[in-house]
């Protein structure tokens, strides 16, 4: 394999920058990130994709001058057309002052860094459940118990407190059944799951409960291979991430998007729930759920994900936090970025492969 063809297969975006800062080289990755053809793409200096000022010109310089390699970390690349995002750059000089640049967005890092929190929150909440469980679920059953042999021997104006006494105990175990669902599972059912399947499912049952009010417009990729999942989870996932964006939808003019696609390149060793040793893998399988709802606020943003967060009034904070589990033990990835009028939950998700040592995709 050429030199050319290596770099071309790689994940991060390359470029190679002419003594001039003239661009020479992109490959596909490059392409994905500036979200422009490799044609376009060496038609431009690298000022024309970089923000005004920006530190990685003179970096380039110095790796010129030095004859050395330069890294610089949290390097901000945000332009207007491609909004805002920060990366680590390595720059390697090469013959005749060209310089290689070698890019790594720091915010898939920041997701898979988030993913460890997430997980180990939901242990966390595993041990918890588990106490509430045996300390606390016996003696309730026992206040409610107590308060339904009451109810038969109080008068009529007092009945009314010995109910309210069972309904508050139905609703304390409720959450703690609802928590006992973070326990770690012993294995997920996986199997080849049509994603499209899953999706389709989750909105047919949101058209007909909480989401009658809504349009819920679907943008699928037909291409797309199968996920490496356990289908009653991912529809589980999938429908606590939908039934939130219909809640922060407008109730009129309210619209939900739920959006597929292929994005080649992204491997993250991680462990996948139920077969123990780290592995590489893949996650090209992208699925969005889009609101145009009012948005989450910044200050929230980071902290969807933990247990007991939430922003709606009556709600538990467990839904989102269940979400993150269940993606963290298919080894998948999930993120939300928000802005008023478009909240966008970005999940993804293992390619299921043809042979079980998960060298080859099922399908293209």
């Amino acid at each position: 394999m050429t030199g050319g063809a290596i770099a071309g297969a790689l994940p991060m975006p390359i470029l190679l920058i002419g003594a001039k800062d003239e661009l020479l080289y992109a490959n596909q990755a490059a392409e994905q990130f500036f979200d422009m053809g490799v044609g376009l793409l060496l038609r431009q200096k690298l000022s024309d994709l970089l923000p005004f000022g920006s530190p990685l010109l003179q970096l380039i310089g110095q790796a010129r001058e030095r004859r050395a390699s330069i890294a610089e970390r949290n390097v901000d690349l945000s332009m207007p057309r491609t909004g805002e995002r920060l990366a680590d750059a390595t720059l390697t000089p090469a013959d005749e002052g060209a310089v290689i640049l070698l890019l790594q967005e720091r915010s898939l890092a920041q997701r898979i860094d988030r993913q460890l929190l997430y997980r180990g929150a939901a242990r966390s909440m595993s041990g918890m459940a588990a106490v509430l469980a045996h300390e606390i679920k016996n003696p309730l059953a026992g206040i409610r118990g107590a308060a339904q042999l009451l109810e038969d021997a109080l008068a009529p104006a007092d009945r009314a407190l010995a109910q309210l006494i069972c309904n508050e105990a139905d609703r304390i175990r409720a959450l703690i059944d609802r928590m006992e669902a973070f326990g770690d599972p012993m294995a997920l059912a996986r199997a080849a799951v049509n994603i499209h399947e899953v999706l389709d499912r989750v909105k047919r049952v949101a058209e007909t409960s909480f989401g009658r009010q809504l349009r819920i417009i679907e943008n699928f990729d037909p291409s797309l291979p199968p996920v490496w999942g356990d289908r009653d989870n991912l529809i589980q996932a999938f429908m606590n991430i939908v039934r939130n964006a219909a809640d922060a939808a407008p109730a009129e003019a309210g619209e939900i998007v739920l959006a597929t696609a292929y994005r080649p390149g992204v491997r993250i060793a991680t462990a996948v729930a139920g077969e123990g040793q780290k592995q590489r893998v893949s996650l090209p399988l992208e699925v969005t759920v889009r609101d145009n709802g009012s948005g989450i606020s910044a200050d929230l943003l980071p902290y969807i994900f933990d247990p007991f967060i939430t922003t709606k009034s009556h709600g538990a904070g467990l839904g989102l936090a269940l979400v993150a589990k269940i993606v963290a033990d298919h080894g998948g990835v999930i993120e939300c970025e928000s802005q008023p009028r478009r909240t966008v939950f970005r999940v993804l998700l293992p390619v299921a492969f043809a042979g079980t040592d998960h060298s080859e995709p099922a399908h293209a």
